[in-house]
């Protein structure tokens, strides 16, 4: 197979996939699936052995994602409706006071993130972006660009959300070193587009609270949240295990500790599964039961945070069918050797297609999830380490930021709730989401140098 083929086969399943979904409107799980079939024909492929490419796919992707994904919604459910967020918010503006408040605003949204989807998250805290706005006569932006910036960060780099758990299970990253590597690249990219950005684009761009929703507000502070260090300990709980397996692991490999009954324990307790299942029951315990909620909505509550969990676990599912059709017709392992002899290193590459998908089709979890499956066999056959494969996922995750305009639902939802025009939002956040993107990229690039 030339390589003029192997490149007409990429780009027309890009095409085809972008069709579908933008002008068909086909749902992204059944439009990534058709794409895979094609895929394996054009290739090929014996038909048996397509179809049995997709249910090699499916299955090996979604055992791992599947668990992840669901336990995350629910760990994120019980943080969100026990207002969690907002007592984050609320300790942190007093830490830092007003004068230092967008930077308060942005270590906010970095910590609501991991463990709540950017856009509840959104919705949760804005009431206190009008407040502040308020109560300073300052540009919403002032604060709403910080906020917004730690959000969108931490949803695109550092687990257990579903966008870089997928993309870390799609091309076998620890996640342990994704979290790692997402938080170090993350805070000096939230910073840029955050508090930075923030202030210059709200000196340009004046914006006040809208009236109708500023009551929210003024009510915000009678609500009984839970303690500050009690979410802040939550949070925590599934990022340490994390950590604390991959540290574990890279230390038995070396030779630093020997393997023992008590290394197994920890690398146990420290595996994804683990981690979260202590984490949800943790959450559960303190902010539900403890704070006298009864059985039944608990219950509720978890049903509720599956139903957006299960559309992100299907498309992730069908990005890892697209991955094993590459594989398995061989295109993957000859697009490695091509991409041997050219100038493009794998995070660029893997960065490019993540942007191409999202500024054409807008949504970033589809992005993330299409670029993962294309890249996924060319990165098995460069030899990456754990941190290098993470760094593609930061990557990944980058590129599926860049500009964010009308085709994205998050463009909307920031235009609604800040009262914006879309000339105003494509000044603000869609800046703002393009800084994170190559901020993000030349971070990543960066850090290649060191592992």
């Amino acid at each position: 197979m030339s390589n003029l083929l192997i490149l007409f086969i990429v780009v027309s399943a890009v095409a085809i996939l972008l069709f579908m979904v933008l002008k068909l409107k086909i749902s992204a799980f059944i439009a990534l699936l058709i794409t895979a079939i094609y895929v394996g024909i054009v290739a090929g492929m014996p038909l048996d052995n397509v179809l049995k490419a997709i249910q090699d796919g499916m299955a090996g992707t979604l055992g791992f994602v599947a668990t992840v994904v669901g336990l995350g919604a629910i760990f994120g459910q019980m943080l969100e409706s026990s207002g969690g967020a907002e007592s984050l918010a609320h300790y942190l503006i007093k830490k830092f006071g007003i004068k230092r408040a967008p930077w308060a605003m942005a270590l906010t949204g970095f910590l609501v993130a991991i463990p709540i989807f950017l856009d509840v998250g959104f919705i949760i805290l804005v009431p206190i972006v009008y407040a502040l706005s308020r109560d300073t006569k300052r540009s919403l932006l002032y604060y709403a660009i910080p906020l917004l910036a730690g959000l969108a960060v931490t949803h695109s780099f550092i687990p257990p959300t579903p966008g870089p758990v997928a993309v870390a299970d799609i091309i076998n990253a620890q996640l342990g070193w994704v979290i790692l590597m997402g938080a170090l690249l993350g805070i000096p990219t939230a910073i840029i587009a955050g508090p930075i950005y923030g202030k210059y684009i709200s000196g340009k761009i004046y914006l006040q609270p809208p009236f109708d929703l500023d009551k929210a507000a003024e009510n915000i502070e009678e609500k009984d949240l839970p303690p500050f260090r009690m979410i802040a300990v939550i949070i925590s709980i599934p990022l340490l295990l994390i950590l604390l397996n991959t540290f574990t692991d890279v230390a038995v490999a070396k030779g630093f500790v020997k393997q023992s009954v008590l290394t197994d324990i920890l690398k146990f307790v420290g595996h994804p599964f683990s981690a979260l299942i202590i984490a949800t029951l943790v959450a559960i315990y303190f902010l539900c039961v403890r704070r006298g909620m009864n059985k039944q909505e608990i219950l509720d509550l978890s049903t509720k945070a599956l139903g957006p969990a299960g559309i992100i676990i299907l498309i992730t599912g069908a990005g890892g069918v697209l991955k094993q059709v590459l594989i398995d017709s061989g295109i993957g392992q000859m697009m490695a050797e091509s991409m041997a002899n050219s100038a493009l290193p794998p995070i660029l590459l893997a960065w490019i297609l993540a942007a191409v998908v999202r500024v054409t089709q807008g949504s970033a979890t589809v992005a993330m999830i299409t670029a993962a499956g294309i890249i996924a066999p060319v990165i098995g056959e460069f030899g990456l380490n754990d941190p290098q494969r993470a760094l593609v996922v930061i990557a990944i995750a980058s590129g599926a930021t860049l500009l964010s305009h009308v085709n994205d639902s998050g463009f909307w939802l920031v235009s609604k709730y800040l009262g914006m025009t879309e000339k105003q939002t494509l000044q603000s956040w869609t800046v703002m989401e393009t800084i994170i993107a190559f901020c993000g990229l030349g971070f990543t690039l960066l850090a290649s140098l060191f592992f």
